[in-house]
Parts: C-alpha cells; sequence; structure tokens
C-alpha cells in the first residue's frame, strides 16, 4: 500500500513540474507576442486553463500527504506542497507583469498605425484591447484568489500539524518521566536485593559460629564427663 502511495506522489509531482513548465513557457510567448489582440487572447486562455491543471494537482498532493501513515512522509509531502504553492504564485505575477508587457507593447502598436492614418479600424482594435485588458486582469485576480484560499488551507494543515506534533512531544515527554520513574524503582529494586543477600550471608555466618561454639561446649562437657583426669 505504501509503495502504490509513493507511486502516486511520483507521478502527481511530475505532473506538476510538467504543468510548471508549460506555464513558463506560455508566459515567454506572451511576452514576445507581437499581436495581433486574438493571439493574446487565445495564450492567455492556454495559461488558465494550464494553472487549474497544476492548483487540481496541487491539491491533490496535499490530500496525499493527509493520507500517509508515517509523520516524516507527511511532512515532506507538505512541505513540497507548500513549495509548489509559491511557485504558483510566482508564475501568477509572472503572468500578470507579461501581460501588462503585451498590453503596452499593442497599445503603442496601435498608437503609431493611428498616427500613420490607421483610423477607425484602429480605435475599435484599441476598445478591444482594453476591453481584453480588464477580463485578463479579472481572470489573473480571480486565479490569485483562488491560490489564496489554498494557501489559507495549507496553512491551517500547517497548524494541525503542528499540534499534533505538540501532542506526539507531550506524549514522549510523559513517556520519558515514566522510564525514569521506573528505573529509580529498579535501582531501588536492586539496592534492596544486594543488602537482602548480605544479610543472608551475615545469618549463616552467625549461624556458622553459634554450631561451631555449641559443638565445642559439647565436646568440652563430654571431655569432662568421660576424661576427668585429662
Amino acid at each position: 500500500m505504501a509503495s502504490s502511495m509513493d507511486v502516486h506522489v511520483r507521478i502527481c509531482g511530475q505532473e506538476i513540474i510538467k504543468y510548471d513548465l508549460e506555464i513558463k513557457a506560455l508566459i515567454q510567448d506572451i511576452r514576445e507576442c507581437p499581436g495581433p489582440q486574438s493571439a493574446l487572447m487565445e495564450l492567455n486562455s492556454q495559461v488558465k486553463e494550464t494553472f487549474n491543471k497544476l492548483r487540481l494537482r496541487i491539491q491533490d498532493l496535499e490530500q496525499m500527504s493527509r493520507e500517509q501513515d508515517r509523520e516524516t512522509d507527511r511532512m515532506a509531502i507538505q512541505a513540497e506542497t507548500e513549495s509548489q504553492c509559491r511557485q504558483l504564485r510566482s508564475n501568477q505575477t509572472a503572468w500578470r507583469k507579461a501581460n501588462l508587457a503585451c498590453k503596452m507593447a499593442i497599445d503603442n502598436t496601435e498608437k503609431d498605425e493611428l498616427l500613420c492614418g490607421g483610423g477607425t479600424p484602429t480605435i475599435k482594435q484599441r476598445k478591444v484591447t482594453k476591453e481584453s485588458l480588464v477580463q485578463t486582469n479579472s481572470n489573473i485576480t480571480e486565479s490569485l484568489m483562488s491560490i489564496s484560499r489554498m494557501m489559507a488551507q495549507q496553512v491551517k494543515q500547517s497548524e494541525d500539524s503542528i499540534g499534533v506534533l505538540a501532542t506526539s512531544s507531550r506524549t514522549v515527554q510523559e513517556a520519558n518521566e515514566e522510564f525514569k520513574s521506573m528505573t529509580g524503582t529498579i535501582h531501588l529494586g536492586r539496592k534492596l536485593i544486594l543488602k537482602y543477600n548480605r544479610r543472608e550471608l551475615t545469618d549463616k555466618l552467625l549461624i556458622f559460629l553459634a554450631l561451631a561454639l555449641f559443638l565445642a561446649t559439647v565436646l568440652y562437657i563430654l571431655k569432662k564427663r568421660l576424661f576427668p583426669f585429662l
């Protein structure tokens, strides 16, 4: 079961890396996009879709961390999840900046066309560009809010983990105190046993001396009765 879980974690990690690289490549394409506006909108649509896939896989990784039996594995996967969340937020920021840079480039191009006599079509294109910019910013804001909610869940998960670790620490401390108490009891018992053994040896010696004195007394009396002349 644990081996199967490890395989799922590795597969999930590989997919997260794949989506992260795809997003970075799409962001670079946005930076270099010369237009038209429809091309930029298509790129943003692809970025948003890939972000959704990445977010789902990060949530899967977070769920897998909760299902781990060993505390070390759970903490390691949680740390990886937090790292991927930070990377996701960094990509969101880069996405926003790339969009703004591309919009400015398109606006500058449209200004040049307008100055060259582009007329009404150029003004219409600028209106579409502004509307698209508002929509893109709205999408990015929505994605950032979703990431914030996910980060809040991650923080809650970390707080729960800290609570579990604190409880485990108290349990270990209590077990250690109990072990120390048992060790003291064992040492006391050992001392009592040694004292008893020494006392037993003393009692045996006293009995032996008493028996020897008794025998000596008996022999002395027999000698006086049987051999009074000696």
